[in-house]
């Protein structure tokens, strides 16, 4: 404490520290071998999202509305990976574990910024699938390539601001107390409540942004499912109710491993005294697994993209033989 009294100025306004330390896990043996993991997961995330997009984009059926969001929760899959586990192995694997303040706040935003995009970029999904079935005929009139990316638009700006102006109010606090993140990355929460000067306005833009951009999402996501579940009461025909059920399992799976995990945390964050093993642990895994498991979910669930790839691997094999020829 007291070499960090000798690196910031007491007559300072703003007690800002040039570095923050990120304390990771305490005592447990062995760790190294999750970090390893970690690596694994990343890998995984990367190869199976850029695969998806590669399919999409190389099969001109998919070039579709729908398929513009998952393409784009793809994208922010991988991106929100990015910032979050290279910097994590960083960190702990090869024990980098302090951080310029600058560079914090910038992984802060980038981490927070793609999470709540694939929140927003779930819903979206589900008001996909609520038109297709609650409203077939009009379908195409409103989902459009157009619209989809104006949707997607609004809700990056909606989302970029909310996280610029949380960043911003934590730019504000004076860190004289302690330096010393009590979490994996530089996690929002544990940063803000290390300031020594008023640090309510923090608190409230951080409920206005998990509100907003995660308990919202959710509501609406049940909503449309609910009107889905009216809507398919409605067909007199099981076959046909059990197929376009269908459509809807591959994003009613994402949907659980996104949201499920995040909500354990916090209830659990509420009801007990979680420790900060168990919560970086539980935390690390949410935001890390789903990115990975959403492209093998979508390809094994989704008719479209399976037959999108043995055309693809049709055409590798015409092409193969051809080649060979000209050798």
């Amino acid at each position: 404490m007291s070499s960090f009294s000798s690196i910031v100025s007491p007559n300072a306004t703003i007690v800002r520290p040039p570095f923050f330390f990120v304390s990771g896990f305490s005592n447990i043996p062995h760790v190294k071998y999750y970090y390893i993991f970690m690596c694994f997961v990343y890998a995984v995330t990367v190869l199976g999202n850029s695969f998806i997009m590669l399919i999409i984009y190389m099969d001109r059926s998919l070039h579709t509305a729908k398929y513009v969001i998952v393409f784009h929760l793809a994208l922010v899959d991988m991106f929100g990976s990015t910032a979050l586990i290279p910097k994590f192995i960083d960190t702990f694997l090869f024990d980098n574990q302090l951080i310029a303040y600058e560079a914090c706040l910038a992984n802060m935003f980038f981490v927070h910024c793609f999470t709540f995009m694939q929140s927003l970029t779930l819903v979206v999904l589900a008001y996909d699938r609520f038109i297709a079935i609650c409203f077939p005929l009009k379908y195409h009139v409103i989902i459009t390539n157009v619209a989809m990316v104006v949707i997607l638009a609004v809700l990056w700006i909606l989302s970029a601001g909310l996280v610029i102006a949380a960043v911003a109010f934590l730019s504000r606090l004076s860190f004289c107390k302690s330096f010393v993140i009590n979490s994996f990355y530089c996690d929002y929460g544990p940063m803000y409540r290390m300031a020594c000067n008023d640090n309510s306005a923090n608190y409230i833009i951080s409920m206005v942004a998990i509100t907003i951009l995660l308990v919202v999402p959710l509501i609406l996501i049940v909503a449309t499912y609910v009107c889905i579940i009216f809507a398919l009461l409605k067909i007199a025909s099981a076959e046909e109710r059990l197929r376009a059920m269908k459509t809807c399992t591959s994003h009613l799976i994402v949907v659980a491993l996104f949201y499920l995990p995040i909500a354990i945390i916090y209830i659990a964050a509420i009801v007990t005294i979680v420790h900060p093993n168990v919560r970086i642990i539980s935390t690390s895994l949410s935001y890390t697994i789903p990115p990975m498991l959403n492209p093998i979910i979508y390809t094994l669930k989704t008719d479209d993209i399976i037959q999108a790839i043995k055309k693809l691997f049709n055409r590798v094999k015409v092409i193969k033989p051809e080649i060979n020829q000209y050798q």
